[in-house]
């Protein structure tokens, strides 16, 4: 086996495709190039030791039907044969897997890589938009995903293919900027003496900017887990609602920034485990405005749409889709493919 730069080429199907992040691990096969997506299944990261364990959990992964090649997302970059992850205790080691599933080959991408790679075939049934803007076919795109973490990426086309560029951009600096933030800010929990976005905006973060609300307003909550925050504030806890009138301005301003930093007029999308359970909070004029609010660019701003991603799997379509036509896409392949010998060899 090895590791190198191979050729855009097709890989052998079945496919599995996995989208492992810090609370859940998705999996689900393709069958042949121009079969569906399969169904999709879903672990919890934490009760399994690695990812084969996993695998073989959620799949049948045997018989005729087995996977002769893998396509990964993983949260966290991917350096090297060692890939631990950003927010789990997995470390994925391509190389056994490959020996533990038996594989031809294994490709390894950053998990918002595999969202980017998503967003061309996303249409009206897998879109709630928020707030106004038109999207402007093969114009730069942008995805966030508050969840576990704060993962983003873009999409560029360019030279007739689409370009996906993940990054660490859910760690760029938050500041305050209403008078309710600068109540709030002293607060909030600094970590290695600053405060990144994805220190607000993700779970943990979450639960953190509750905290930070409750010393600001001299109140006291029992809030032990996300879920907690948006329950209270569906049942008209002043507290609960504050904290995620902060927490989706927060958002918005992020998104804002994201989107003035690629021009993504071809749209900004919300993926993520957070979103879809507090859609009335994102609708409700706040985090628009906040990423509306670029002066001297709002027209600019205005003109750009942002989405809520209703697809239930969205990286596992998008890791699906790079494996059906990778020639589609300019994906850097170096040091994130590994093959098989005999896989190599022309035949």
């Amino acid at each position: 086996m090895t590791s190198s730069p191979i050729p855009h080429a097709a890989f052998p199907f079945p496919v599995l495709v996995a989208d492992i992040g810090g609370t859940n691990a998705r999996f689900a096969l393709v069958a042949a190039p121009d079969a569906p997506t399969g169904p999709a299944a879903r672990v919890p990261t934490a009760d399994h030791a690695g990812f084969a364990e996993a695998a073989r959990s959620a799949l049948p992964l045997e018989g005729t039907g087995r996977p002769r090649s893998a396509v990964l997302a993983v949260a966290g970059p991917v350096t090297g044969e060692r890939i631990p992850l950003t927010n789990a205790d997995w470390v994925i080691e391509p190389r056994r897997l490959m020996a533990e599933l038996d594989l031809d080959r294994v490709l390894v991408l950053n998990d918002f890589e595999a969202q980017a790679l998503a967003l061309p075939g996303f249409d009206g049934d897998h879109l709630q938009q928020i707030g106004p803007g038109t999207r402007i076919a093969q114009m730069p795109q942008v995805v966030l995903g508050p969840g576990t973490g704060l993962g983003a990426a873009a999409m560029i086309h360019a030279a007739g293919r689409w370009v996906p560029l993940p990054g660490e951009g859910g760690h760029v600096e938050l500041g305050p900027v209403s008078a309710d933030d600068y109540r709030v800010w002293p607060h909030i929990e600094r970590i290695g003496g600053r405060i990144g976005a994805e220190q607000i905006i993700s779970g943990s973060g979450l639960l953190r900017l509750a905290r930070a609300v409750c010393a600001a307003e001299n109140a006291t909550r029992s809030f032990a887990k996300p879920a907690d925050v948006t329950r209270a504030a569906d049942a008209g806890d002043e507290i609960a609602n504050l904290t995620l009138a902060i927490f989706t301005q927060a958002l918005g301003r992020v998104a804002g920034d994201f989107a003035l930093m690629f021009l993504a007029r071809g749209g900004v999308f919300l993926g993520g485990g957070i979103p879809e359970h507090i859609e009335r909070h994102l609708v409700d004029g706040g985090f628009r405005a906040a990423f509306q609010a670029k002066a001297p660019h709002e027209r600019l701003m205005a003109a750009i749409p942002t989405y809520l991603v209703r697809h239930d799997a969205p990286a596992l379509e998008g890791l699906a889709g790079f494996a059906r036509q990778p020639d589609r896409f300019a994906v850097d392949l170096h040091g994130r493919t590994w093959m098989r010998e005999a896989a190599r060899t022309p035949k």
